[in-house]
């Protein structure tokens, strides 16, 4: 939204002077429509661009039509007395555009302050969708939410008078509710969306506590992008259908500009979360340009998985960068086929499995995480709370199920991988103490190895070893007397002791009971 007065201003440092009336100059705009000769029916805008209209009385008809507050038409002549005459009765303000200024450029401007007049804290993008919703509803005279194409509610009109239930859960959840999904699934109302433009009128529906309401496509080219929704008990007049119809056009202008917006905004984000991730000594002031507190962080790594390639993980770094930099709680960059976010989050790991399932939830259902959670870091630790999350991460290789797995809770596993990472380096001994219990199982179908890690991670206890073997402690003792007729075992010294257990550990051996 722009006022009137604040667009004659900005518009005359390129040229463009004012014609007539200049009442009304605190007049609010909301939208832009641009005048298309291919086409009979009027747009409907606040602001009117007549591209192609060279005569001035015919722009401000043209205006009339649109319910425009001001008309740019694009001439090198003064505007005429009747064109004068006829936009001051209407309360239109002219504004003639110098030829030598492009309607790309005036288009640009235009667009720019309307739609984005306002912007958020951290500087980004478009934050007046809701007031384009109260614009589309004053337009139409009934409620309105505007949605995404999963049924997320990007923005509603601040009256919702007579709401009913299902859309009082719509809004107060942020989604269309399950249930009335599926019946606008089965009445084909995603299905018209998908494919055309016209408005569509669905029925009340009791039973969902739903009454009538009129839904419009908002579309970009081919791409559809959401859809604005309007209370309504019956179909709607050709005038509210048509203003529904230009409504739906302003709000794809919108999202479109916002997408550009966000994408920008991703990649500089994106960017500076890398350098944290790898290391800078201008930590601090990283944090500070990303608009996170100067605390602890702990890093998030994250993977998604689904049948078509690529197209999780994307839609999971969408999701996880939705909304403006400053109402998400962290920042994150998409480094190869993984999503990496920094969350602001002490000891206490709960804020960042609280991040997960809502993002989790903002995903389809056939979409699989994996993800891996760092232990707190302060701005300069970040590489090592990378690290961390990717070896949290790797641990999902070697388990069921898809729960984050926090550091805090995996080090010991996660210490063990890095011990058999470091194992891989050079070759396994083929001799010593381990090797030589090996070959013996191996030659005799003997549990003297299984035995030895047992009594080990007992620390010497024969019960308890026994007890984990499920023999008695004598098979225990006598096996342990064995093994010293067969290797060097040096059980009394406790490096000795130490490195087998590593050995074992790392080889992935496990206690069965024999």
């Amino acid at each position: 939204m722009v006022r009137l007065d604040r667009l004659i201003n900005v518009l005359g440092g390129y040229g463009v002077r004012v014609a007539g009336h200049l009442g009304g100059r605190d007049a609010e705009l909301h939208s832009v429509a641009m005048h298309d000769p291919a086409t009979d029916s009027p747009s409907v805008g606040d602001a009117l661009l007549t591209v192609g209209v060279p005569e001035p009385a015919h722009a401000v008809e043209l205006g009339i039509a649109a319910r425009s507050r001001v008309v740019l038409l694009r001439t090198g002549e003064p505007g005429t007395e009747d064109a004068l005459a006829l936009a001051k009765e209407h309360e239109i303000c002219l504004l003639l555009v110098d030829p030598r200024v492009s309607w790309s450029q005036i288009a640009s401007v235009v667009y720019g302050l309307v739609l984005e007049g306002r912007e958020t804290e951290a500087g980004r993008g478009p934050s007046d969708l809701f007031t384009l919703a109260d614009s589309i509803a004053i337009a139409v005279g009934a409620p309105v939410t505007i949605e995404d194409q999963l049924s997320r509610v990007m923005a509603y009109s601040s009256v919702q008078r007579d709401a009913d239930p299902a859309r009082l859960d719509t809004i107060l959840g942020r989604r269309v509710p399950g249930p009335v999904r599926a019946l606008f699934e089965r009445r084909g109302v995603f299905t018209h969306l998908a494919a055309s433009d016209e408005p569509l009128f669905v029925a009340d529906a009791p039973d969902h506590g739903m009454r009538g309401r009129t839904v419009a496509a908002v579309r970009a080219g081919r791409e559809l992008l959401g859809s604005v929704w309007i209370a309504s008990e019956t179909p709607l007049d050709a005038g509210r259908t048509r203003a529904l119809a230009d409504g739906a056009h302003t709000v794809a202008l919108h999202l479109l500009r916002s997408r550009v917006s966000a994408d920008l905004e991703r990649q500089v984000e994106g960017e500076l979360v890398i350098q944290l991730l790898e290391g800078t000594p201008d930590a601090a002031a990283v944090i500070g340009k990303l608009g996170l507190p100067p605390r602890k962080h702990r890093v998030i790594a994250l993977q998604a998985h689904t049948s078509e390639r690529n197209a999780a993980v994307l839609l999971a770094f969408e999701r996880a960068t939705t909304g403006f930099g400053w109402s998400r709680p962290g920042r994150t960059t998409l480094f190869g086929n993984t999503v990496y976010t920094l969350l602001p989050c002490d000891d206490d790991p709960a804020p960042a499995f609280g991040w997960i399932s809502e993002l989790a939830r903002g995903l389809p259902g056939h979409v699989s995480l994996a993800v891996g959670i760092g232990a707190p870091a302060d701005p300069g630790e970040l590489p090592a709370g990378r690290k961390e999350a990717d070896e949290s991460l790797a641990l999902h290789t070697t388990r069921t199920g898809t729960t984050p797995v926090c550091y805090d809770e995996s080090w010991d596993e996660i210490l063990l991988q890095r011990l058999r990472t470091a194992a891989t380096v050079g070759r396994i001994p083929s001799r010593g103490p381990i090797a030589e219990l090996a070959r013996y199982d191996e030659t005799h179908s003997a549990r003297l190895l299984t035995t030895l890690h047992a009594w080990l991670e007992a620390q010497g206890d024969l019960a308890t070893a026994a007890g984990r073997l499920g023999v008695h402690p004598n098979t225990v003792r006598y096996r342990l007397k064995k093994m010293t007729e067969i290797a060097d075992l040096r059980l009394d010294d406790p490096r000795k002791r130490l490195a087998m257990l590593i050995t074992l550990a790392i080889g992935d051996h496990t206690v069965s009971p024999q």
